[in-house]
């Protein structure tokens, strides 16, 4: 099994992806440990002075005035998790919890946040025996932390609480860890603070969408290109010296991956119809202008999320020279950009793909096929309800488009008074991202039905391989009517997990 192994200086987003979704084992480094043992020497040698220092001889928030006598403060480390674990709703992913926590590990082992090895250690032993703490759906304004979700994690670590076993089964926390010799930890000074007060979450779930979004942009040029096909477009217009003349890294990328694809295809730049073209519709022509813009934004979300994993947030944090300083360092605001602009481009992908999903359907638009792609139309309904299931999907997508991050609202008797509602943003792109899939799986549906209806007509050698493999995945071809759901969803499945890019990449070499 692959180990990820946890340094001070970071960690990698393909170590967020292996032990979010592939249990991934983890391993402390000598550099850590060392790390954590120094910082927590600071911490110690602070909290043994009369002086009050924020997180580890005080309240928290609004109640950091009170200055907390020794005697209570394991108590104090003890609550913050005990009342901050107030989320409430569904239950959030098993794969975005081992990301937030994870991801709160490699924190924890930058050394700056004065949490001893130990506790360290069992985040790790955690992740590994695959205990996962239930978080839910609301309880984190991306401010002062993911503060809810992370709690419910931290409440694990103290053996409370509930978590899922490594067999799916929900049981008491306390029973888990036992079971795989998990000593629950005793939380001391400024522990409990810093295990809350991150934006490890959102960055969880940005850094798990930025990989299923780089496939689906490639997946979204093999499906534009079929409907090409389909409609008897020209390929011209993707010329390299076109997109040369405005460059735009992700609008070049997007073109040649089109290009690609239809290479040596029978179907295009034929206009075979009684209104002759001169240009395609925009939907097929601007392809890659909107696809690229959405590429390019893809970059940009990748080098903040990149930015995010080499940093250490927490409040306070220690640093080198032995100061124990505030920041503000844990507020959401650059995560949750991202993710809000990478809603808006995934819905604008989806909208675009939508139109060109209309176009093959209507007969008065699809220059010579059947009306809904229909075997006998007025008989059969063909591929009608397939696109208000599309339509559907994209309306949910611009709902969805709209930014979390514009939202603030204030907290903590007005202490904690601007927050970056980066949890929410994420929520909603792994929803948006879900629905993007599935409205590229019907566009590849029914542009594959439409260039098999082209008879005479030779597709290029990568559509073929994407239909034949398509067809062999259970999407079956065109005909009458039946039962079009199975179809779909075998449709959605191929272009989900990566199927599609295979078949067509077997032929085309690795897209951009």
């Amino acid at each position: 099994m692959h180990t990820v192994v946890v340094g001070t200086s970071g960690a990698t987003a393909s170590d967020v992806l292996a032990v979010a979704r592939a249990d991934a084992r983890i391993e402390l480094s000598e550099e850590a440990l060392t790390a954590l043992a120094a910082a927590r020497g600071i911490v110690d040698a602070l909290a043994a002075k009369p002086d009050p220092v924020y997180g580890v001889s005080t309240g928290f928030g609004a109640l950091a005035t009170r200055h907390i006598s020794q005697e209570l403060r394991t108590q104090l480390q003890r609550n913050i998790v005990r009342s901050h674990a107030a989320g409430m709703g569904p239950r959030v992913e098993r794969e975005v919890v081992r990301a937030l926590m994870f991801l709160r590990l490699k924190t924890v082992c930058s050394g700056h946040t004065g949490v001893r090895p130990e506790v360290a250690q069992t985040m790790a032993d955690l992740l590994n025996a695959g205990i996962t703490p239930v978080v839910h759906e609301y309880g984190s304004l991306g401010c002062s932390g993911d503060l809810a979700p992370l709690s419910h994690c931290a409440l694990t670590l103290m053996g409370e609480g509930e978590a899922e076993g490594p067999d799916g089964v929900v049981r008491p926390a306390a029973e888990l860890l036992a079971e795989h010799g998990i000593a629950p930890v005793e939380l001391r000074e400024k522990e409990g603070l810093a295990l809350l007060n991150g934006t490890d979450g959102m960055l969880g779930m940005l850094l798990m969408a930025l990989a299923d979004l780089d496939t689906l942009y490639k997946s979204a040029d093999i499906t534009a290109a079929l409907s090409l096909e389909a409609l008897l477009g020209t390929d011209k217009v993707l010329a390299p010296e076109l997109h040369a003349i405005r460059p735009h890294p992700g609008q070049g990328a997007s073109a040649a991956n089109m290009l690609a694809v239809l290479k040596d295809s029978g179907l295009t730049g034929h206009h075979q119809d009684d209104a002759p073209r001169v240009q395609d519709a925009y939907s097929v022509r601007c392809a890659p202008q909107v696809a690229g813009a959405g590429r390019d934004t893809l970059a940009h979300a990748r080098l903040v999320a990149e930015r995010e994993l080499a940093s250490a947030v927490d409040n306070p944090v220690v640093l080198p020279d032995g100061r124990v300083e505030s920041n503000g360092n844990f507020h959401g605001a650059p995560v949750a950009y991202v993710l809000d602009f990478l809603a808006i481009a995934a819905a604008d992908l989806a909208s675009i793909a939508e139109r060109r999903t209309d176009r093959l359907l209507d007969k008065n638009r699809s220059h010579g096929l059947p009306p809904f792609l229909a075997d006998d139309a007025g008989v059969d309904s063909g591929l009608m309800i397939a696109q208000y299931t599309q339509a559907a999907l994209v309306s949910e997508m611009k709902r969805l488009a709209v930014p979390a991050s514009a939202d603030s609202i204030p907290s903590s008797a007005m202490q904690e008074d601007h927050v970056s509602m980066g949890w929410s943003a994420a929520r909603k792109l792994r929803t948006a991202v879900d629905n993007l899939t599935r409205v590229l799986a019907i566009e590849l549906y029914a542009a594959t039905r439409a260039i098999e209806l082209r008879e005479g007509l030779t597709p290029a050698p990568a559509s073929q391989a994407a239909i034949t493999a398509l067809r062999k995945a259970g999407a079956e071809g065109p005909g009458a009517d039946r039962f079009l759901a199975p179809d779909l969803a075998a449709a959605d499945a191929f272009l989900r997990d990566g199927r599609l890019l295979v078949a067509v990449e077997s032929v085309t070499g690795p897209l951009a």
